[in-house]
C-alpha cells in the first residue's frame, strides 16, 4: 500500500510539474488582426428585419478591417446610452450609431466629444442641428421624402393599370395605412409624400384608418385583421411604410380569405426585404421601395473606419456628403418588373 501511494504521489509532481512548466494560451488579437481599429456599433434593436441586413453589411465590410463591438440597443434610448458608456471606456476609435430616438443625438454627441472620438450616425435621421454642432459627426441613411414619393408612383401606376381595383366605381382609393413609429422621419415622410404623390397623379383618395403599427409584422396583421372586421370590401388599397407591416397586412389578408376564388387586394410596403420580394414574385403584394440595406452598412462602415484610422471620412469611396454632412443612399421603386435590382442588392 505505502508503495502504491509514494507512486501516485510521485505521478502527481510529475503531471503538477508539467502543468506549470506550459504557456498559457493567448487570447485572439482584437478583430482578427492586430493594429485594426475598435469600431464601435449600436442598433436600436437587432431583431428589425430591415436593419437585420444592414447590421450584416456592416460585419462583412468590417471583416479583418476592424474589431466591432456590436450592440443591440433593444429599442430602449436608456440602454444605448449606457452602451455608448462602455464603448468609450472600451478604447473605441469611432462611433457608429443607430439611434433609437433620434432626438437624443445631442447626448450621444456630447458624450463622443467629451471622448474626442467621431461619431457617424445611420438610418435614423438626427436634426441638422445636432450633426452641425460637432465638426466630427455625420450621417448616413436616405432622403426620407423620395421612398414616400416613390410609393406613391407605385400606387398610382397600379390602380391606373387595374381599374377593377375600384370596387365601388367613385374613382377614389379608399385606403388604410399602417404607419411606422409616429416621429420617426421616414414614417413621418412616407406617410405624406405618398399620399401627396398619388393625388399628384389625379387620383382622389379616402382615408378610412391610419394608425401605427410600429414597424412590426405582428402589429400590422392586427390592425389589418381589425380594419377587415371593420371595414370589409370596403377597403380598396393598403400602404405600409415598411415591409414588415406589410407582410403583416398579407398574413392577415390570407387568413380572411384573400389572394384565392379572385379576391384580391392590393398591398404596398418600403424596403425590398427578401421575404417582401418573394411576395411580390407570388402575385400577394404589388411592389416596394428598395431601401438599400447593403449600401447603407457599407457607407456607415467606411465613414467610421476613415475616421477611426484619423482619415477625412470619404477618402478612398464612392460616397458623397450632402450640405447636411449626410450620406444619402438612394431609393429604388421595386416591382414584378425590376425585382432583379433588389435582389442583387442581398448578394
Amino acid at each position: 500500500m505505502k508503495k502504491i501511494l509514494a507512486l501516485l504521489l510521485a505521478l502527481t509532481m510529475v503531471l503538477t510539474l508539467a502543468a506549470c512548466g506550459q504557456k498559457p494560451a493567448e487570447a485572439p488579437a482584437a478583430g482578427g488582426d492586430a493594429g485594426v481599429p475598435k469600431i464601435g456599433v449600436t442598433i436600436y434593436k437587432f431583431d428589425d428585419n430591415f436593419m437585420s441586413f444592414v447590421r450584416r453589411a456592416i460585419e462583412t465590410g468590417g471583416k479583418d478591417k476592424a474589431e466591432l463591438i456590436l450592440n443591440d440597443s433593444q429599442n430602449n434610448q436608456a440602454t444605448q446610452n449606457e452602451q455608448v458608456d462602455m464603448m468609450i471606456s472600451k478604447g473605441v476609435k469611432s462611433l457608429a450609431i443607430n439611434l433609437v430616438d433620434p432626438q437624443a443625438a445631442p447626448s450621444i454627441i456630447e458624450k463622443a466629444r467629451g471622448a474626442n472620438l467621431p461619431v457617424v450616425f445611420f438610418n435614423k435621421e438626427p436634426d441638422a442641428a445636432a450633426l452641425a454642432s460637432y465638426d466630427h459627426t455625420w450621417y448616413v441613411g436616405t432622403t426620407s421624402s423620395e421612398s414616400g414619393v416613390m410609393q406613391g408612383k407605385i400606387v398610382a401606376d397600379s390602380w391606373k393599370a387595374n381599374p377593377d381595383w375600384d370596387k365601388n366605381g367613385d374613382g377614389k382609393i379608399q385606403y388604410v395605412l399602417l404607419k411606422g413609429e409616429p416621429g420617426h422621419p421616414d414614417a413621418e415622410a412616407r406617410t405624406k409624400y405618398v399620399i401627396e404623390e398619388i393625388k399628384k397623379s389625379g387620383i382622389e383618395v379616402e382615408e378610412l384608418e391610419l394608425q401605427t403599427g410600429m414597424w412590426d409584422s405582428v402589429k400590422g396583421k392586427e390592425l389589418v385583421d381589425a380594419w377587415l372586421a371593420k371595414h370589409g370590401d370596403k377597403i380598396e388599397y393598403i400602404i405600409a411604410n415598411n415591409d414588415a407591416m406589410a407582410l403583416g397586412a398579407v398574413s392577415s389578408l390570407k387568413a380572411n380569405g384573400y389572394f384565392e376564388n379572385g379576391k384580391f387586394m392590393p398591398v404596398v410596403g418600403v424596403d425590398a426585404i427578401p421575404d417582401a420580394l418573394e411576395q411580390i414574385k407570388g402575385g400577394l403584394m404589388v411592389g416596394t421601395v428598395l431601401n438599400d440595406a447593403k449600401n447603407q452598412g457599407q457607407a456607415t462602415l467606411d465613414l467610421a473606419l476613415n475616421v477611426a484610422n484619423g482619415k477625412d471620412p470619404l477618402e478612398g469611396t464612392k460616397w458623397t456628403l450632402d450640405d447636411k454632412k449626410a450620406v444619402r443612399v438612394p431609393y429604388v421603386g421595386i416591382t414584378l418588373d425590376n425585382l432583379a435590382i433588389a435582389e442583387e442588392a442581398y448578394k
